[in-house]
């Protein structure tokens, strides 16, 4: 119940996002979520495609470096207390969370937060067994552009 990301890492300059952005789009790879971090150094784009080992490869032949890790992508409830509702579950666990980010669309009442997970075996069971619906298939994948915006 995992979900490939790509993690490109970029200069700290102008134009750097764009570029990496701008070949994925080329390529007609269309791109799900994100999140933009910086160090001193470089940024770091987390993204969620439709097609990440095609747009791992397009990024590497142009000189991105890039990386795949698997994330949960988790619906909860976008109310007061629905992100606490799921970090109470992951914490009863014993799970830590390494990073998380969340986006909302247009379906009513709902979020989708990303968690990357440092036990993400143990972190499916505890919140299927809470009945919290987690993403996993590229028809889910293809769900959250088409439900979610």
């Amino acid at each position: 119940m995992l979900i490939k990301q790509l993690s490109v890492f970029l200069d700290n300059s102008p134009g750097r996002l764009n570029a990496a952005t701008k070949v994925l789009s080329e390529a007609g790879i269309n791109m799900r979520a994100l999140t933009l971090a910086d160090t001193s150094d470089f940024g770091v784009l987390r993204v969620i495609v439709d097609k990440p080992e095609e747009a791992m490869s397009i990024l590497r032949s142009h000189n991105f470096a890039a990386k795949m890790t698997e994330v949960l992508v988790v619906e909860m409830e976008d109310t007061p207390g629905g992100l606490t509702k799921i970090l109470d579950i992951l914490e009863e666990g014993g799970i830590n969370i390494e990073y998380m980010y969340a986006f909302v669309g247009t379906k009513p009442r709902k979020a989708l937060m990303i968690f990357r997970v440092n036990k993400p075996d143990v972190a499916i069971a505890l919140l299927k067994s809470k009945e919290v619906r987690l993403f996993s298939t590229e028809e889910d994948i293809e769900e959250l552009i088409h439900v979610y915006w």
